[in-house]
């Protein structure tokens, strides 16, 4: 299936040949040049995935995103000449789903697109993934307790699908900052405890009293049954 793609970018040296890579590469890719016709075409073409520069001439896409996020779940890869750690920590903690640092060549903004899609559909034939009264559906980004729906933001989804899909085991927060936050190096673990802490509230539960979610002291979290240690 052709992926549909939107580029949000205002740079015509970067945007005319990456929209000519891509579509040689089996896309169907879109354009803007601004961050509010970029959020139009998002709303009103609805596609796949949106590829967002940040250093836009209207509006930071760091707003554009927050915007985008209020109203749709469109997966997101933000490629921008940022570098610094604390905003691609900010990005992907609003909502992006990947973080590409310019300068980049098509091939691997290609393969990010591809491997975002995939987690944002859900890979065929995975099953879903049920600890006590916790139901983690990975091909509707759907989550239950006790029969109940539980609203969880895309990160917070991630986040407790990974540990969702390892009950029992201890997961250490560089593991979870690689895995769901993709970010391959350290200095951002406060992210992890933070995420920790909202799906704990959602789940209906503290640090001090765990149902589902257990802190290892010095080495990271266990997704449990209650009452089972396990």
């Amino acid at each position: 299936m052709v992926a549909r793609l939107l580029l949000i970018e205002d740079d015509l040296t970067i945007r005319t040949p990456l929209i000519r890579a891509l579509r040689e590469r089996g896309h169907a890719v879109a354009a803007a040049s601004t961050a509010m016709s970029g959020l139009r075409d998002a709303l009103d073409d609805r596609p796949d995935l949106v590829v967002l520069d940040l250093g836009l001439p209207d509006l930071d896409g760091r707003e554009l995103l927050r915007m985008l996020r209020t109203v749709s779940s469109v997966p997101v890869i933000v490629a921008t000449a940022r570098d610094d750690e604390t905003e691609i920590v900010r990005m992907l903690d609003a909502g992006a789903d990947d973080y590409l640092v310019k300068p980049f060549t098509a091939a691997q903004l290609d393969a990010r697109a591809r491997a975002v899609l995939r987690r944002s559909a859900g890979e065929p034939g995975v099953a879903v993934l049920v600890v006590g009264g916790l139901r983690v559906d990975p091909r509707s980004r759907q989550v239950s307790l006790d029969g109940v729906p539980v609203e969880l933001t895309p990160r917070e989804f991630d986040l407790l699908h990974h540990l969702a899909a390892r009950p029992g085991q201890v997961v250490t927060k560089r593991e979870l900052l690689t895995e769901v936050w993709r970010i391959p190096y350290g200095g951002a673990d406060k992210t992890v405890d933070v995420h920790l802490s909202w799906l704990r509230r959602k789940l209906g539960e503290s640090a001090q009293e765990p149902r589902y979610l257990h802190t290892v002291r010095g080495v990271g979290v266990r997704l449990d049954v209650p009452g089972t240690g396990r």
